[in-house]
């Protein structure tokens, strides 16, 4: 089935499908050589006793950056996050490539900026209630008309293109065990069954479709339906039965002798928000903090089931969280929140761990994007990147392993849909425009120009911040900096001319 916009190349599969019926396996692993033109022949990264390194993504959803005892918080207590950052490293400048959910997982597994997928706002399912659609479309249109955002819902994709090459699919020509737990939201696979995360490159799954406001709210183990609708149910046995699966795919991999990439990624504490029995009502972060100190249980149960098998010292885990909080949660010292160009839409906590390799203790304030993890892990694993297309992530195994000088981004880059609203570069950061309203801040300052004079009112937009002295995006100093202006304007401006020429990056 061909799903998508401009579906002028082969589809992964058969890319992936020609390639490794015809390669030999690579250093006892089956796929890696076969990859041929497409992906490129390397060697597995193998640690000293030669098994290449395994991956765990645990990836959360609208945590906030302030959200977590290790980045601050007082309210919400998560000492086994804690811990692993303890024994690992904080990255206090780790941005999501998208501050809302299906862009950001877009971005996460291909890294690639969601707009080159067309994953470029939340995929929602098809069969949701005809009110709730006519309402939220009916909001966006008059919202549209008055200038106030930009949403385009219909230039959103029914779910990730065959075209694009997912970490999964990747992991998996190159001999690795693959397995997703929790929320997809790339497309609904209870109507279109290719969307499911089984049909793109997990050997296993246990999860739901979408966000757990979105009606139906089906769960399903691989393609077979364990229960037909969730929504407005008690939801409280999810992060338990998802830590349960996870374990269990831990414990598989390890006896197989498999090296293993695990895609964890929890419904929670995305509204409404639920928690178990053992930790409802406990929190001094109330609801929000009771579902953030169960998955802090959950990191716990997962680093004993990999002491218990014998691999924690050859894994990589990653701990995040797909974009900032929603109605609930901690921006830490940051403007905005989920949906918004400000900081704390984008930037929210990252730590990583891997015994020997990842610093214990350290914390590192290069900037990086979570579109790096796809060409790092395929590094680690020996897979070059597909050579068919543009990768927007780079290889930050240097910023991992504290090997590496500086970020290798020259730029990152703030889209809503697919508009370019804002860019970082070094210490700066430029937003020209802002799709989504927050006060005090006019979207437009035309009308009060109209009323006041430019000295008087100051140049509200576009905004200009020096992250260093200002990371809390407060004072507007494109006044003082027209040559860092010019700057940035020309890296955006080159951004949109490539983007119009080649919007799918394929080369």
């Amino acid at each position: 089935m061909s799903r998508g916009r401009g579906h002028e190349k082969k589809t992964r599969r058969e890319f992936l499908g020609n390639s490794i019926g015809a390669g030999a396996a690579l250093m006892g692993l089956c796929g890696a050589a076969g990859l041929g033109g497409f992906l490129g022949g390397a060697s597995i990264s193998r640690a000293a006793d030669g098994r290449p390194p395994n991956f765990i993504i645990i990836y959360c959803d609208d945590l906030g950056y302030g959200d977590l005892g290790c980045f601050g918080s007082r309210s919400i207590e998560t000492p086994n996050i804690d811990r692993m950052a303890a024994e690992g490293t904080r990255f206090v400048d780790y941005y999501s490539c998208n501050a809302i959910c299906a862009p950001s997982r877009a971005g996460l597994l291909t890294g690639r900026y969601p707009y080159r997928s067309g994953v470029i706002g939340n995929v929602y399912p098809k069969n949701e209630p005809v009110t709730r659609r006519t309402v939220r479309n009916l909001t966006m249109g008059i919202m549209g008309g008055l200038g106030v955002i930009d949403l385009r819902e219909q230039d959103v994709v029914a779910g990730i293109p065959e075209r694009e090459l997912l970490l999964s699919e990747a992991l998996k020509a190159a001999g690795y065990r693959t397995g997703m737990v929790g929320k997809w939201h790339l497309g609904d696979y209870s109507i279109d069954p290719s969307f499911n995360p089984v049909n793109n490159g997990f050997d296993s799954y246990l999860g739901v479709p979408h966000s757990n406001d979105m009606r139906p709210f089906p769960l399903y183990r691989n393609e077979e339906v364990v229960e037909k609708d969730l929504f407005g149910k008690d939801l409280s046995m999810l992060t338990g039965l998802y830590t349960e699966e996870a374990q269990r795919f831990v414990r598989e991999s390890a006896k197989a002798g498999s090296p293993f990439f695990l895609y964890f990624a929890h419904t929670f504490p995305h509204q409404p928000l639920w928690a178990s029995e053992n930790f409802a009502g406990k929190s001094e972060g109330g609801k929000f903090g009771d579902a953030v100190e169960e998955i802090d249980w959950s990191v716990a149960r997962i680093f004993e089931t990999l002491a218990e098998t014998g691999v924690d010292d050859n894994t990589l885990v990653i701990f995040t969280s797909d974009n900032g909080p929603w109605f609930e949660g901690n921006a830490g010292r940051f403007r905005g929140r989920k949906g918004q160009s400000y900081e704390g839409g984008f930037r929210v906590p990252m730590i990583a761990r891997w015994p020997g390799r990842v610093e214990a203790g350290r914390v590192c304030r290069e900037p990086m994007m979570n579109i790096d993890f796809h060409p790092t892990f395929l590094g680690l694993a020996g897979v070059e990147e597909p050579r068919d297309r543009i990768i927007d992530g780079r290889d930050v195994l240097g910023l991992l392993t504290k090997n590496g000088v500086g970020s290798p981004h020259e730029a990152l880059f703030f889209y809503h849909f697919d508009q370019l609203e804002g860019v970082r570069a070094g210490k700066w950061k430029y937003i020209r425009r802002m799709s989504r309203y927050t006060w005090p801040v006019p979207l437009d300052g035309r009308n009060l120009v109209d009323r006041f004079s430019r000295d008087q009112l100051g140049n509200r937009w576009p905004l200009l911040y020096n992250l260093e002295l200002d990371p809390a995006e407060s004072y507007n100093v494109i006044d003082r900096h027209p040559d860092v202006v010019e700057k940035l304007e020309a890296i955006m401006a080159e951004e949109e001319k490539a983007m119009k020429k080649n919007p799918g990056g394929w080369l």
